[in-house]
Order: C-alpha cells, then structure tokens, then sequence
C-alpha cells in the first residue's frame, strides 16, 4: 500500500498563539507528519481568521507528509474558545464544505490535555498558557470544568495574569509603594525602555498590549528562580489560583487521591516552579497528586481520533 492509499486520522489542537495538525495512520494512530500556523483561538481571533489559520496547519501536514489533501477517516479538533453551539455548527459547516472527514469530534482543547496525559482519560487536565482552565473526567464519562472565563473576568495563575501581578508589582516598587523587585530593572532592560514611565507608553500604545505581555511570565518565572522575592510571591499566588481549579474540578467529580492531572500549556509546561508550587498547594489540601506533563495536547487529539476510526466510541460531542 503506497502512501497515497493510507487511511488517515487527523488530530489538531487550536491555541491563542498557535495551531498545531497531526497526521496520523488511521489503522495504528502513529503520526506521519505535522503541520503549524498562527492561532485559532474563536475568543482571541475572527472566526473567519481562526479557521483559515486551521486550514494552513492541515494543509501543512499533507505538504510535509508528502501527500495529496484528501478527506481523512475521522478528526478530533481541539479549538481553544469554541465554546457555544453557534462555534461548534460554524466549525462542523466549514469541515463539510473543506471535505475534510465525515466523522469529528470537536472539543475544547482541555480535553486534549486529559486524554494525552492521564489514565485511561481518567483525571484533571489543566491548561496554564495565555489562558487557564482545567476540565475533568471520571470513570463513568462524567465532566466537569473550571476556569477558562477569558482575561477579563478570569484567566487566574495563567501567563497573562502572571504578567498583570508583575507589572502591578514594576510599577508599585517604581513607586515606592511595594517592595524592591528584580521585575522593574528586567523588563525594561527586556523591552529596551530607560525609565519606568516608559512602560505606560510602550504598553498602551500597543495595538494589542497582550502580545507584549506574553514575555513576561518566563522573565517572572527566571526571577523566582533567582531568588527573587516578589518574582516567587507571584508564582505561588499563580499556583494557588490553579490549585482552586483543579481542587474545585476533582471535588465535583468526586476523583479519589492520588489525582491524575495532566498539565499543558507554555506557562507551566516550561516552568518546574510553578509545577512543583501546584503540586505543593493541592497536597496541603490532603491529596496527592500523579503530575504528568504534557507537552504537546495535539496527542491527545490523534488518539481520540484513532478511537473513532477503530471504532471504539461513537464521539460527537465533548468527551461522550
């Protein structure tokens, strides 16, 4: 059988910042190629722009695999912000009219995470990026979720509001108002800028001042490392705000200890601070915790959609 013949899965994983398509062998799931665009995100992009950023990650996966585009056996689609029946029917149209699989499972991208990095899909998954949100699963194929209400209203521990509390905490020391911090000197040498009343120009007068702001977890994050004291204050309140997720998550589904979570997301992904501070804060809480971490959800994607092309659920909808 040439490649041409292979009966294909598809698996993305729709985020803020970036979208990632895997290509998969629909008899035995192994990936074949992958593909990447901008992000896809329906709350942080145009719907029109989300899903032309989803077509240049497929397409992508069939150039790199060497493959002519051709409709796939089943897709699990994974897309941050599709989040009402509106975004979901606007998303089955456009798979229809791209000839792209008649058999999808969309989901939101917290359940990437659940099914990449727990057993049997059977746990908390928590996603720490630009956002936050953490989604569960028990073992009779009950759900629950916690978070993920955007950077207005929420967002808590995420690398936005890692940024809000270190910029608060720039400007209260550049005052005199709060203590000395690393924070201040860092960023402006980061963003090239000579005072602190810099910042107000470079951030308000940014189209989008969330693009910049998207630098300053990591820095916090290098800080706290460093020992610096307000860089590691705001790490533990970033993951004691996690930790009120998944707790509230766990304690609706009722999952006994030790608590399968699996963590994605850049923010926490890259910081063994911050995942060891989670850890620390729902073990005070009396439970333990099994930490997987996941760095790419898109696995978690192609697996859902492996189970569909083999049969083994007839998934429609958010993890029935």
């Amino acid at each position: 059988m040439s490649d041409q013949d292979i009966p294909l899965i598809l698996g993305v994983d729709g985020g803020a910042t970036k979208t990632i398509a895997i290509l998969a062998d629909a008899r035995s799931g192994i990936a074949i190629a992958q593909g990447r665009s901008r992000g896809s995100n329906f709350h942080a992009h145009a719907p029109h722009a989300a899903l032309s950023e989803l077509d240049v990650a497929i397409a992508q996966a069939f150039a790199h695999a060497g493959i002519e585009r051709r409709p796939v056996v089943a897709a699990c689609m994974g897309i941050a912000g599709v989040s009402r029946v509106e975004d979901e029917l606007m998303v089955r149209h456009w798979v229809s009219e791209r000839k792209i699989t008649q058999q999808l499972l969309i989901a939101n991208d917290g359940w990437l995470v659940i099914s990449a990095g727990t057993p049997n899909g059977v746990g908390v998954g928590l996603i720490c990026g630009t956002g936050s949100i953490a989604v569960g699963r028990d073992d009779l194929g009950r759900t629950g979720r916690a978070g993920g209400w955007g950077y207005l209203i929420g967002d808590e521990g995420s690398g936005y509001d890692i940024a809000v509390m270190a910029l608060r905490a720039a400007s209260h020391s550049a005052d005199g108002r709060g203590p000395h911090t690393a924070i201040l000197p860092s960023l402006l040498q980061h963003w090239q800028l000579s005072q602190p009343a810099d910042l107000i120009t470079y951030l308000y007068g940014a189209a989008d001042p969330r693009t910049q702001m998207s630098d300053v977890g990591p820095i916090v994050v290098a800080l706290a490392n460093e020992g610096d004291g307000v860089s590691q204050s705001i790490v533990l309140r970033a993951a004691q705000e996690l930790a009120k997720m998944v707790r509230a998550v766990g304690d609706t589904l009722q999952l006994s200890s030790p608590l399968p979570l699996a963590v994605a997301g850049s923010m926490i992904v890259q910081s063994a601070i911050l995942q060891q501070r989670l850890v620390d804060c729902l073990t005070d809480d009396a439970r333990t915790v099994q930490l997987t971490v996941v760095p790419d959800p898109t696995v978690g994607a192609v697996r859902l959609a492996h189970r569909i092309a083999q049969g083994e659920s007839q998934l429609t909808s958010e993890w029935t």
